[in-house]
């Protein structure tokens, strides 16, 4: 055989191979793709492997592993993509063993930090469900039955928070001109909504002016005639705050914390004046925030207090209640946030109290054409017009959350959640009380709703602190003890809880 017939019979041998794996590639991706009622579907055996995950997972005690995050991270050190297909099964079983097996049991019993919680049956069935419909809920195209029953969840959260009349609703619940309220990935974009919705309304187009939505900030507030811009509320205020006050231009020096008293609300007559100040200056109040159930403690502020000075200074009044908001539902404790009823817009997390999926969070608009400021069209989708969602909220494209809260709402209840906001109350005023009974622990406050702030004391202050007299060294030995306390429950892994900083305890 000359070299050339020996060399072409090499290429052909290796377009064959190639060829052979490329039909393979093929198969393993097409594969990937096949119906669910197709034989040896690999979506029926990774079902079977998940549901065996899953039922481990939510069915141990312990709140966490006690591998420590070094261990961990080098787990996952590998930047480099597989260049062929990965097995299904051996991926599954790295999944179990690296990620499953390691993460947080936020449906322990013994997890009771944070604010994300165990999640009633109905969403895994329904998670599957929104996944294989696969919606982008931005878009009528992509989300055509879904942008209606979002809406509809929206404006029952909506009547909840407002009341208004029937003939309210039957108005605006489905009219592609009103927006009730947008559903977005979580509180932080929610508060930042509600903000620019304020900041565009307050500096709208105006007498060949055509706003600051075209022109800019600096150009708005010249034109109005402002020297600034603030926004103010609480020094209890959530971070999203800052993240807001950078995106709207105005700086974070801009947004005003006022101190919170040991109830952890906002100090009313602190509050009135700096308003007045605001104003002397020329300053443009873009909002005014409330708090519903600050992040570390669960305080509210006087939210008819906070409605009063808004509407006096002619600003926008905003809730966070993103922790909050659900006490709506319970007719024992809904007075804690009364005046939230008076708020320009709200936010709430369905994450959080509504005991939904992770990504639920929402603002409600009093005035149901307030979102038009932040309106925005494409000619390839958000059309002027449309019953597209995305034409007035920031994200692009999002998944069809709705159908969660959408359940949550009709499978729950206005009783059932008035039962969990309820017992949730109770339990905590439980521990509260045993905790005020123990010379081991201190109560950092009285709990306002279902959030409680405590501390650990070391035997050789007990006696001092009975008497209060600590000193300002003692405080200090004690919070280090405290966070060494926390960090090896934490790893330990059996239990779990937050910790945080209280400038002002109910004992100073």
């Amino acid at each position: 055989m000359t070299s050339s017939k020996q060399e072409m019979q090499n290429k052909n041998s290796f377009w064959e191979s190639e060829q052979t794996l490329d039909n393979e590639i093929e198969e393993q991706v097409m594969q990937l793709f096949a119906s669910y009622n197709q034989a040896n579907s690999i979506e029926k055996r990774i079902d079977e492997i998940t549901d065996s995950l899953s039922h481990d997972f939510l069915s141990t005690i312990d709140s966490n592993t006690n591998i420590d995050l070094e261990s961990l991270l080098e787990k996952f050190s590998d930047g480099k993509i597989p260049l062929q297909p990965t097995n299904f099964e051996n991926y599954l079983k790295y999944i179990g063993n690296n990620v499953v097996a390691h993460s947080i049991r936020t449906s322990s019993p013994r997890f009771i930090g944070h604010m994300t919680s165990a999640l009633p049956s109905f969403v895994r069935p329904l998670a599957k469900l929104m996944t294989a419909m696969n919606q982008n809920a931005v878009k009528i195209e992509t989300a055509k039955a879904l942008s209606f029953c979002e809406r509809e969840a929206l404006a029952m959260l909506h009547r909840q928070i407002y009341n208004f009349s029937d003939g309210f609703y039957t108005q605006h619940i489905q009219n592609n001109l009103s927006t009730l309220g947008i559903l977005v990935s979580g509180g932080t974009v929610a508060n930042i909504t509600a903000v620019w919705c304020a900041r565009n309304a307050l500096l709208g187009p105006k007498d060949g002016f055509l706003g600051v939505e075209k022109e800019g900030l600096a150009a708005a507030l010249d034109f109005y005639g402002y020297k600034g811009a603030v926004i103010i509320g609480s020094d209890l205020m959530h971070f999203s705050f800052d993240k807001a006050a950078d995106l709207m231009g105005i700086g974070t020096h801009s947004l005003i914390r006022i101190p919170a008293d040991c109830n952890n609300r906002v100090d009313i007559q602190a509050l009135r004046q700096t308003v007045a100040n605001c104003r002397a200056k020329n300053l443009l109040i873009i909002a005014i925030v409330g708090v519903a159930g600050t992040t570390d403690s669960g305080g509210v502020d006087s939210l008819t207090d906070i409605a009063e000075i808004a509407q006096e200074a002619n600003a926008h009044f905003h809730v966070d209640a993103a922790w909050g908001g659900p006490l709506i539902f319970s007719e024992q404790y809904r007075h804690k946030i009364a005046g939230i009823e008076k708020a320009d817009s709200v936010t709430i997390d369905g994450h959080k109290q509504l005991y939904l999926p992770m990504g639920i969070g929402m603002v409600f608009f009093r005035d149901p054409y307030l979102a038009g400021a932040i309106e925005k069209q494409a000619s390839y989708t958000m059309r002027k017009g449309s019953f597209d969602l995305g034409k007035r909220a920031l994200e692009g494209s999002r998944p069809g959350m709705a159908l969660f809260l959408h359940a949550g709402l009709k499978l729950i209840g206005v009783k059932g959640y008035e039962f969990l906001i309820n017992e949730g109350i109770r339990k905590t005023q439980y521990m509260a009380a045993c905790i005020s009974a123990m010379p081991e622990f201190e109560l950092l406050a009285e709990p306002d709703t279902n959030l409680l702030t405590y501390r650990y004391i070391p035997k050789q202050f007990r006696e001092v602190r009975a008497k209060n007299k600590l000193t300002e060294i003692d405080n200090q030995i004690i919070n280090r003890f405290n966070e060494c306390l926390q960090k090896n429950q934490r790893q330990m892994g059996h239990t779990f809880i937050s910790r945080t900083t209280k400038k002002d305890i109910i004992f100073g």
